[in-house]
């Protein structure tokens, strides 16, 4: 490799890392499909209730991560706790990969860059714009990055089936949720996104990069659009978590 003016543009396509997740991680009796569900308050439903049951479990300094796996519509789904930012995110990603699930429907929620999109509001992100590091290591340099169409027509389809309303469109990904200045708020609803959140880039990177299928379904939550923040109590609306969570359960059966 040639060294590039910012190390974030050393981009190394070689399949094999010094630590490989397939070769740490051995494949497991796990479900294909899966759900990263960011929300710890469903899950910690669907233990309290009998439903979910531990079938593997991952571990770091923070403790454990636990694979559990449902069933939605007669099928074994898996779910799990991505952890929050792209970096964490994309690991756990790779690991589960490694375990043996290879469909994504992946549900949490994002702040928003138009005041319009209503709290609880569905968006269906098509584009990312890569702001954050993860992406990096997985694909080489771009503006943005797509989740499969095949993982996204899933996810329309169910949303419509169910009638619920939603907005496709661009999201931003990004590391830094304390440097949302104005300015880069303002340039990135000039390049057409709607929201922002830190975690699909990388997702959408590692999905492809391992070949397997991925798309996400957000709620609009805080508003970040004008000079000062409004969390609108973004976290505060358990009835819509619970139902996105078991949209994108679904919308993971079709796959």
């Amino acid at each position: 490799m040639k060294p590039e003016r910012f190390p974030i543009l050393e981009f190394d396509p070689a399949r094999k890392a010094v630590i490989e997740p397939s070769e740490q991680i051995g494949p497991r009796d796990v479900p294909e499909r899966c759900v990263p569900c960011f929300f710890q308050d469903v899950i910690a439903g669907l233990i309290e209730s009998g439903t979910a049951r531990e079938v593997a479990c991952m571990k770091s300094e923070m403790g454990r991560h636990p694979l559990y796996e449902i069933e939605a519509k007669g099928q074994r789904v898996a779910v799990y706790q991505p952890g929050i930012t792209a970096a964490f995110a994309a690991a756990m990603l790779d690991e589960v990969i490694a375990y043996g699930c290879d469909r994504f429907i992946a549900c949490g929620s994002a702040g928003v860059l138009d005041r319009e999109i209503a709290v609880g509001h569905v968006i269906v992100p098509v584009s990312a714009v890569r702001d954050e590091g993860a992406s990096y290591h997985y694909a080489e340099a771009s503006r943005e990055i797509e989740p499969h169409p095949d993982a996204v027509a899933a996810i329309e389809r169910v949303l419509g089936e169910h009638g619920v309303a939603y907005t496709a469109g661009k999201t931003w990904t990004t590391d830094g949720f304390y440097r949302e200045t104005p300015g880069k708020v303002a340039l990135r609803r000039s390049e057409g996104c709607i929201a922002v959140e830190m975690e699909a880039a990388a997702f959408f990177a590692v999905a492809r990069f391992r070949g397997v299928k991925f798309a996400q379904m957000l709620y609009g939550g805080d508003d970040v659009s004008g000079d000062d923040w409004d969390s609108r109590r973004w976290n505060g609306h358990g009835s819509v978590r619970e139902n996105l969570f078991w949209l994108a359960a679904e919308a993971a059966t079709l796959l």
